[in-house]
């Protein structure tokens, strides 16, 4: 075990002092461009309405217009890709439910899917965020429905996204996807989430950013552009009845795999952005509301809502209008482009991280045949890719976040620190020093 005790207990506090940078990520962060997100945002809201039962036919305006547009945008980029990135809008009659779609309509997702370099390799990073958009009157399918931050914003970042990633040759696979029907149900979430259940594909993130460029709290009026929000679930929805009773044994309520991304996406994002801090909010979304990374949660999938830290009601699912000199609406005006390149950079950093790293090591289990106060923990080498060593993560069982990394080339290693007082987990890291979500060990039998 090529380890030394010293190192063993130096503690971890920041992603970047364990390794340096990756200059290709550095190099994709640089390239986020303020001029092109205000582009798509304006772009979007001249179609009008974005609304889901808005007219597909129209060449001009409505959410089929929009899908177009995006479509059209995702082949451009696929340019870049060398053939590797496929195009394709995803589509489905949706029939009425009585609820939130009063009559048939298509639904549609722009997809761009880039195929990764490694044959082998089935890992499927995905960043999404809704096309469509809306008024006060959720049913409102042709009142002037700009939502240029809800979701104009998050549909930039996978814009931004795809254009600058498109150019790269990541052993794994990126989706880049703007869902419609997010305000009628999370409709065009579910009908890829469910496709994506029955195909069994290997879908190992979902970054799903819903709202990311508005600074300014409604109410109060307190600003803050430094502080994105990232939600993950604790309990993991799929199958808890399944897993509820080691869930417990082990103590695990705050480490389901989406919430291991979560703190994947703090380590990375603030290691690559400058000026910006990722806040780990322990739910799967806001206060008794979901988004669209719900339905893949649903599924089985990491999945977690990347959105700003305030919301403003006066520009969110509200008519046009002004009273008593107050502008009301979702208006590009209301964007701080500086605090959404931010958010959108902490996305490219992230998939781009995940993408080139080598897949998760296999099988890791904690070995717990004698009482003792050290851990001794084992594993196997990931499925695809070379690794460069891997590293035990550990942390006490009240912190947020991994507070010590420990480096070794071997496929186990016996660590000086107790199971009672502290969580662990394994995770493999590449040449460059790129590292794999973090795997929490099982028990070895």
């Amino acid at each position: 075990m090529k380890c030394s005790l010293f190192f063993l207990l130096v503690p971890f506090i920041g992603f970047s002092q364990t390794h340096s940078k990756d200059t290709e990520i550095k190099k994709y962060v640089s390239e986020v461009n303020s001029d092109s997100l205000k582009s798509y945002i304006n772009k979007l809201v001249g179609f009008n309405t974005r609304h889901t039962l808005s007219s597909v036919d129209d060449k001009n305006q409505g959410i089929g217009a929009a899908r177009n547009w995006v479509v059209t945008k995702f082949k451009d980029y696929a340019k870049n890709s060398g053939g590797r990135m496929e195009v394709y809008l995803q589509q489905e009659d949706i029939q009425p439910d009585g609820k939130r779609v009063d009559k048939v309509v298509s639904l549609g997702n722009p997809i761009a899917f880039l195929k990764g370099t490694d044959p082998n390799d089935k890992r499927i990073f995905l960043i999404s965020a809704h096309l469509d958009s809306r008024v006060t009157d959720v049913m409102n399918s042709t009142s002037f429905a700009p939502g240029a931050n809800d979701d104009g914003s998050g549909v930039s970042a996978v814009l931004e996204s795809a254009r600058i990633l498109s150019r790269s040759s990541f052993p794994a696979s990126i989706i880049f996807v703007a869902f419609s029907g997010e305000e009628q149900s999370l409709l065009g979430s579910k009908l890829l989430a469910d496709k994506a259940k029955k195909d069994n594909l290997q879908i190992e993130a979902v970054l799903n950013n819903d709202m990311i460029g508005n600074p300014k709290a409604g109410e109060t009026g307190e600003v803050n552009n430094k502080t994105l929000r990232v939600f993950s679930e604790g309990l993991p929805y799929a199958e808890l009845d399944k897993k509820a009773m080691s869930i417990r044994n082990l103590g695990l309520e705050n480490d389901s795999e989406s919430r291991q991304l979560a703190r994947y996406i703090k380590e990375v994002a603030e290691q690559y952005v400058k000026g910006l801090e990722i806040k780990l909010i322990y739910r799967d979304d806001r206060f008794l509301r979901g988004g669209d990374h719900s339905s893949f949660v649903s599924n089985g999938f990491p999945s977690v809502r990347l959105t700003e830290y305030y919301e403003n009601y006066d520009h969110q699912h509200q008519d046009i209008r002004t009273e008593k000199g107050k502008q009301y609406g979702d208006l590009p005006e209301f964007i701080d482009f500086g605090y959404l390149k931010k958010n959108v950079a902490a996305n490219i950093a992230v998939l781009a991280s995940l993408a080139k790293s080598v897949s998760k090591p296999e099988h890791v289990e904690m070995k717990v045949k004698d009482l003792t106060n050290t851990t001794t923990l084992q594993w196997e080498k990931p499925k695809t890719g070379t690794p460069a060593g891997y590293y035990v993560l550990a942390r006490e069982t009240d912190s947020p976040v991994w507070q010590k990394k420990m480096f070794t080339t071997e496929l186990s290693m016996k660590v000086p620190l107790s199971k009672d007082n502290f969580i662990f987990a394994v995770q493999t890291v590449n040449s460059t020093g790129n590292v794999s979500v973090p795997v929490i060990p099982s028990i070895a039998r």
